[in-house]
């Protein structure tokens, strides 16, 4: 999620809450989430002291808070900012792998190569449950993704499910990577450079990869926490 993004949820939490709540109901919700408040005072608005708690707490918990009371996400669009249960929990950059299904093997290999990058990659034909609900679960990853690699093999360009995935990242203003394997980058996103193939391994595009996100202003600091939280959880 960018600075954006979690400033507007953020917002819109706290107006919510505000609505519904007195001081000490508030601070009771928050309680439900394990945020601790005993030690701030309420001041004179409850929305400003609603965002003033929610200003360090991980987007994680601004999500969750956001499903409970039913908020719909930042931007026009009003989706859902559930994260999908593949990412739900993980603190790694959640990249978004768009592919056609024919050439799921790819995507798939790609996902266990960028792991070592602190980053999830999300396949919908690997991360989604028989009995989940598949286009919901998808919804879920493109709204909360922090960026996305378009997978341009021979047949992308025809498919309405990926040019729908990749219309989503463009609307939103996301790093939007294409991979190209077999098919140039068509429409808006043939407008940069597309990531070649090359006879490249999977290791070696990941690396590359990584080196996209980690020069890209939109994904840099984000891409960077990530790294730093897994570091944090390697054992001595």
């Amino acid at each position: 999620m960018r600075v954006s993004e979690r400033l507007e949820l953020a917002e819109r939490i706290a107006a919510e809450l505000q609505s519904r709540y007195t001081f000490s109901d508030i601070d009771a919700f928050f309680r439900g989430f394990n945020i601790d408040t005993r030690e701030l005072e309420w001041g004179s608005s409850k929305r400003l002291y609603a965002k003033g708690v929610l200003a360090d707490e991980p987007e994680k918990t601004l999500l969750a808070i956001a499903e409970e009371l039913e908020i719909n996400g930042p931007g026009p669009s009003g989706r859902a900012t559930t994260l999908p249960e593949a990412w739900k929990n993980t603190t790694d950059f959640r990249l978004f792998i768009s592919h056609i299904s024919k050439d799921k093997a790819v995507a798939h290999r790609l996902r266990e190569a960028l792991a070592a990058y602190s980053i999830a990659g999300f396949v919908a034909h690997d991360d989604i449950e028989p009995t989940s609900a598949w286009e919901r679960e998808i919804e879920r990853a493109l709204w909360t993704m922090d960026a996305m690699v378009a997978v341009l093999t021979v047949g992308f360009s025809k498919s309405n499910w990926c040019q729908q995935e990749v219309g989503i990242g463009l609307g939103r203003g996301s790093k939007i990577i294409s991979f190209k394997w077999g098919e140039d980058p068509v429409g808006f996103i043939g407008k940069e450079q597309a990531l070649p193939r090359q006879n490249r391994t999977a290791e070696q595009i990941a690396a590359e990869i990584d080196r996209l996100l980690s020069k890209d202003p939109r994904t840099a600091d984000r891409l960077a926490a990530a790294k730093a939280a897994d570091s944090d959880h390697v054992p001595f």
